[in-house]
């Protein structure tokens, strides 16, 4: 559980980056995977004591040393350090873990105007704003007091705060707040996320979403589409549509065919979305995401209403992605429903030699003795493994296509490997089976992300998190015998998960690192 009532001292971060340093030129791999996830300069630069510094900074949630040091001088450093963490599991929306704070230190929002918003403090806000009526637009850290507001997932476990969310919403924007605002997805990316995908793509917040369409928010924001088809409901993208959202450019109908949702596809289709539209060229080298409709129905196993649905719309079969025909693509992904639909109209091309090997494995054809040479094949088919492992009673294909000679740690376009999207997807059977091939298990992904911070992330944002099982596949990566960050306890989000490590910490105090990820 939470160790709040840890004391902190300067002096003692100071040594804790010392040691940093150290392990650091001794080589230490624990060291080595610290620097690579909080980078503090460009690697092959010369590192100074201040580097260090700022990593133990960044692994306490500040942004850097002088912020911390600033915040400990003005607050004092424990204070400073639960505030931090309250903002980062506001963030995060990790209700669990603000709820816990909040019923052990009452008074820790105060001050804190960003951390009032999300927490739906309607007098607080207007008390604020009545002081100085510029703090409804004033920046509260990286993000804007619109932001805060949409950001916060706090109405999922307390609707009862609804109506003065709402009066907060009004007020901010009274006062000068942009129902068009937007944060950077990252500090060190400028792509923008606007606070309408806050509320309805990130926070599931429908009414705020709503509201903030009826005032002016603008519907094609590049996000709110494609991740309104995640949610599990149709009422965000019935919203956007009713708005004028275009779904050309925006990958959304791609998106709904990933949870083989033919009711979604048909009003995207309806709104103008194409099942035709897809990226041709390579960018930088890059394979582009956007490929045809039908290729993205064979490789995410669609049923026979998606293809009907995508048939009747003029989805063409002849169209290339990568070289590949999308008959291919459903012969070697095994989808046997698009394979006779390409078939019965007449449409079915020759298969290469590579895609005839690869479809045998696909209809559990023994290929025994037969191998196929992995730098034939185009990049998605490389990749195979990262696609189909997470879908149902495919975990024989992919035996299969191991025997073959598919590489099966080669990471896919987010630096993932199988034996991490596992981990991230919760299935315990498929993550045993990749750790028995002896994976690279200190791998980071594109995401920072070790194989133990996958799994804690998709226990908490896998869109199919309630029907898996997590903590069996945190078991299955200690026991075999990667480093507990002790930090991971304190910022895992779901109850279960943190006991879990907790428990397991105490069991196994050898296995307890400091620093890491969590």
């Amino acid at each position: 559980m939470l160790n709040s009532q840890n004391t902190l001292k300067l002096d003692q971060l100071r040594r804790m980056a010392k040691r940093l340093a150290k392990d650091h030129a001794l080589g230490l791999p624990a060291a080595r995977e610290r620097l690579r996830v909080h980078p503090p300069r460009p690697e092959g630069t010369e590192l100074r004591h201040a580097d260090y510094l700022h990593v133990i900074a960044q692994e306490h949630n500040f942004s850097s040393w002088p912020a911390l040091k600033l915040a400990a001088e003005t607050v004092g450093l424990d204070r400073a350090a639960l505030q931090q963490r309250l903002k980062m599991a506001l963030a995060h929306g990790q209700n669990r873990v603000v709820a816990f704070l909040l019923k052990e230190h009452p008074d820790l929002p105060e001050g804190l105007l960003g951390v009032q918003i999300a927490l739906y403090d309607l007098a607080a806000v207007e008390a604020a704003i009545w002081a100085d009526p510029k703090a409804a637009t004033r920046k509260l850290g990286p993000r804007s007091p619109m932001a805060h507001l949409c950001f916060s997932t706090w109405h999922q476990t307390h609707p009862e705060f609804s109506d003065d969310m709402m009066a907060i919403a009004k007020l901010l924007v009274a006062h000068g707040a942009d129902v068009n605002d937007s944060i950077p997805v990252a500090p060190d990316n400028d792509h923008q996320l606007s606070v309408l995908y806050g509320a309805l793509g990130h926070a599931n917040n429908m009414r705020l979403a709503k509201w903030l369409l009826e005032n002016g928010a603008d519907p094609n924001d590049g996000e709110s589409l494609y991740h309104a088809t995640e949610l599990g409901h149709h009422e965000g993208i019935d919203m956007l549509i009713a708005h004028g959202v275009d779904p050309r450019g925006t990958n959304a109908l791609l998106r709904a065919m990933d949870f083989d949702d033919h009711v979604a596809v048909r009003k995207l289709i309806a709104a103008g979305g194409d099942v035709n539209e897809f990226a041709a060229e390579e960018v930088g080298g890059e394979l582009p995401w956007v490929l045809p409709a039908l290729h993205q129905a064979a490789r995410r196993m669609c049923g026979p209403q998606m293809i009907d649905v995508l048939m009747e719309a003029g989805a063409d079969p002849s169209l290339r992605y990568n070289g590949m025909t999308s008959y291919g693509y459903a012969r070697v992904f095994g989808n046997r429903d698009l394979a006779k639909a390409i078939e019965k109209c007449g449409k079915a091309p020759e298969l290469t030699p590579e895609e005839i090997l690869l479809a045998k494995a696909a209809d559990g054809v023994d290929t025994n003795g037969q191998f196929v040479d992995t730098a034939l094949l185009p990049q998605t088919y490389r990749e195979m493994l990262c696609t189909l492992l997470a879908m149902p009673d495919k975990l024989p294909h992919v035996k299969q296509l191991v025997a073959l000679g598919l590489e099966w740690d080669r990471p896919n376009r987010e630096g993932l490997t199988p034996v991490q999207l596992a981990g991230w997807e919760g299935l315990p059977e498929v993550m045993d089976y990749f750790l028995k091939l002896k994976p690279d298990l200190g791998h980071i992904n594109d995401y920072g992300g070790t194989l133990l911070s996958t799994i804690i992330h998709g226990s908490e944002n896998c869109p199919n998190r309630k029907e898996r099982d997590y903590i069996a596949c945190l078991d299955l990566a200690l026991t075999e015998g990667v480093a507990l960050p002790r930090r991971a306890i304190d910022l895992a989000g779901d109850e279960a998960v943190a006991n879990f490590l907790a428990d397991w910490a105490e069991a196994h105090p050898g296995q307890v690192i400091e620093g890491g990820l969590g």
